[in-house]
């Protein structure tokens, strides 16, 4: 009983630490596990392997693929590849279908680039749209939110859903296959959630951005073409997805000579640097500043590095949680409860996302909780492990509000009031979470 008031109070540490008292997510994670392995019982020097343990076991599995991650999407977003995906998108859906093509659009650009990134980058585009189609600017925006947001937090090589499947050894392979198709329920949930609901809230593009922005939606003569774009996104997805084939028990292409190269090329660590000389050939001109300390490629390993040492810190309170045998004394109060099964890591992940607006640090910190939870509630085959990943990842959608900032960007960037994103951003991410949920709970009982 002691361990599991520990657990609550380490929670609540956290949430108020990043919240109230603005700790960096990696100080805060590091400190609950000191407190936590300390309180617990644990010999002080058992603590401190548990968190050298598990912080470096972590940033040793994902760290070259969350940095590899970000330059492409640094790549993708200053090259104006990002902007050249949405444009030839859109003249194929059209401006009637403008709402469906900046679903899909958010949907396949957030798997590299941060969707607040993302949709800064692509919301005077929107506007463009808006103004060309006289529609209201609130139905484009909260599409290409609700879009970016399905993947972001649901499929890798998106960090956050990386670090979860490094925390839990869960294979990426599997996890991508598992969250493609749930992440695109969830997108599919938001474009109607887009033009039926966020249809109703009248939001005008402001005069200046239009006239200006309307001449680029149709302008082919900037940015690399669509296929090297779409390049450096999809050639390591598909060789990922491709080794999680080729290793399944059944080795449906044997064991050969293309099995065991397909194998090579498909480990996270080389289908991602694959994806970045993919990205080398974005610029019209490599320059050598920006493969430099200060170019491109300095900018997104310095954006990766928060993201990498806070999945480490997640790493390392997962560790100590397991090795308190806290999982021992769970079991006791979970037993014949596994009917909860895949609805377990969503709550946990959907209340620290509630309650501290960050994704990412809900994400981590309930792929540390449920690390020792696994086999307690039946959650450790391969498969399960990533249903799992994704499970955490729906959770971590529900809900967008204040407390988060891409809360903001979106309201900001869009011409929404506070009330206006509490009914269509924050609303939308709860019913996207909750499809999700849904259809990660059907599939858990065909598949486990």
């Amino acid at each position: 009983m002691n361990l599991l008031i520990l657990l609550i109070l380490s929670v609540v540490f956290i949430v108020i630490s990043t919240t109230r008292l603005k700790m960096h997510p990696f100080l805060s994670l590091i400190v609950a596990a000191l407190l936590f392995g300390v309180f617990s019982g644990m010999p002080p020097i058992e603590v401190i392997d548990a968190i050298n343990k598990g912080f470096g076991s972590v940033i040793g599995y994902i760290g070259i693929v969350i940095i590899a991650g970000s330059i492409i999407g640094i790549f993708l977003e200053k090259s104006g590849g990002a902007r050249r995906l949405a444009e030839s998108t859109l003249k194929v859906t059209g401006p009637k279908h403008a709402p469906l093509g900046m679903t899909f659009i958010g949907y396949i650009i957030s798997m590299p680039v941060f969707c607040d990134s993302g949709f800064i980058l692509l919301s005077s585009l929107n506007k463009a749209i808006a103004k060309r189609t006289k529609q209201s600017v609130a139905i484009g925006a909260v599409a290409l939110s609700l879009g970016l947001y399905a993947t972001h937090t649901m499929v890798p090589p998106t960090p956050g859903p990386v670090a979860a499947a490094g925390m839990l050894g869960a294979d990426l392979g599997l996890v991508i296959l598992c969250g493609i198709p749930i992440s695109a329920l969830a997108a599919l949930a938001g474009w109607i959630f887009a033009i039926t609901i966020a249809a109703r809230v009248d939001i005008q593009p402001p005069e200046e951005d239009g006239a200006e922005e309307e001449v680029t939606i149709t302008n082919g003569d900037h940015g690399p073409s669509t296929l090297k774009s779409l390049l450096p996104i999809f050639l390591p997805v598909m060789l990922i997805v491709m080794r999680a084939i080729v290793e399944l028990p059944a080795k449906p292409i044997g064991e050969g000579n293309l099995a065991q190269c397909l194998v090579f090329l498909g480990q996270p660590v080389i289908a991602l640097l694959i994806g970045v000389f993919c990205a080398f050939l974005l610029p019209k001109r490599l320059d050598r500043d920006m493969w430099s300390t200060t170019g491109w490629v300095g900018q997104a390993i310095v954006a990766a590095a928060a993201i990498i040492v806070t999945t480490g810190a997640g790493g390392a309170f997962g560790q100590v949680l397991r090795d308190s045998g806290i999982a021992d004394v769970l079991s006791k109060y979970l037993e014949g409860s596994n009917g909860l099964g895949i609805w377990l890591p969503f709550l946990i992940a959907a209340t620290i996302k509630t309650a501290q607006g960050s994704s990412t640090v809900a994400i981590i910190t309930t792929a540390g909780i449920m690390l020792p939870l696994l086999e307690v509630v039946g959650l450790d085959s391969d498969a399960a492990k990533a249903l799992v990943v994704v499970a955490i990842g729906a959770g971590s959608m529900v809900v967008s509000h204040a407390n988060d900032s891409y809360f903001w960007v979106v309201t900001q960037f869009s011409g929404m009031s506070v009330n206006q994103g509490y009914r269509l951003q924050s609303m939308g991410t709860l019913i996207q979470g909750l499809v999700a949920a849904v259809a990660l709970w059907i599939v858990s009982w065909v598949v486990l």
